[in-house]
């Protein structure tokens, strides 16, 4: 069974490109099959790491969203979606356009959202959002990342993180990155 993944998280600078990244290496070393999708086309991480696997998409473009479906239906796959700060009302407008969600079960493709999150204000309060807009929609994670913040005090005793719990979505770690000391 396919699946798709989209990364995202509303707010730039909260890692979601690396978490991208981090996720398609992740499948790859797994041998799992992989193909990515690169929304994000002011940053373009995910084409620029795994070019042979992955293409850009504009989600402001119907058929070039629909794009990510097409890779969705290649086969056994999973297909990782970078998407760009600010982007949810466009997935929505797809979602709601192609009849996404009910297209995705019949093929039997799964949705997962990963929101990717800095504990901040603007933040938590995109990831409730987004969850009041999608709903049951997705299976969703929470990726906390401890690479922007080490507070996530605020995310932790939120609405937001009840809410996203009472859908049973889950909540990750995202390490900070270990910095290795320069040769003396």
């Amino acid at each position: 069974m396919s699946h798709i993944h989209f990364i995202g998280g509303e707010k730039g600078g909260v890692g979601k490109s690396v978490t991208a990244r981090v996720l398609s290496q992740w499948l790859l070393d797994r041998s799992q099959p992989f193909a990515g999708a690169d929304a994000d086309t002011s940053n373009g991480s995910l084409v620029r790491a795994y070019g042979e696997s992955t293409q850009a998409v504009d989600l402001e473009s119907f058929p070039s969203a629909d794009e990510i479906m097409n890779r969705a239906l290649g086969g056994d796959r999973r297909v990782v979606v970078d998407l760009p700060a600010q982007s949810m009302r466009h997935v929505q407008r797809w979602f709601e356009s192609a009849e996404i969600v009910r297209f995705a079960r019949e093929m039997g493709i799964g949705l997962t959202l990963f929101h990717v999150t800095d504990g901040g204000f603007d933040s938590v309060a995109s990831l409730e959002r987004t969850l009041k807009t999608f709903g049951d929609r997705f299976a969703y994670v929470a990726v906390r990342n401890f690479g922007r913040s080490k507070d996530f005090s605020q995310f932790d005793q939120s609405e937001a993180r009840r809410h996203l719990e009472s859908l049973g979505g889950r909540v990750i770690d995202l390490p900070e990155p270990a910095v290795t000391p320069a040769p003396s």
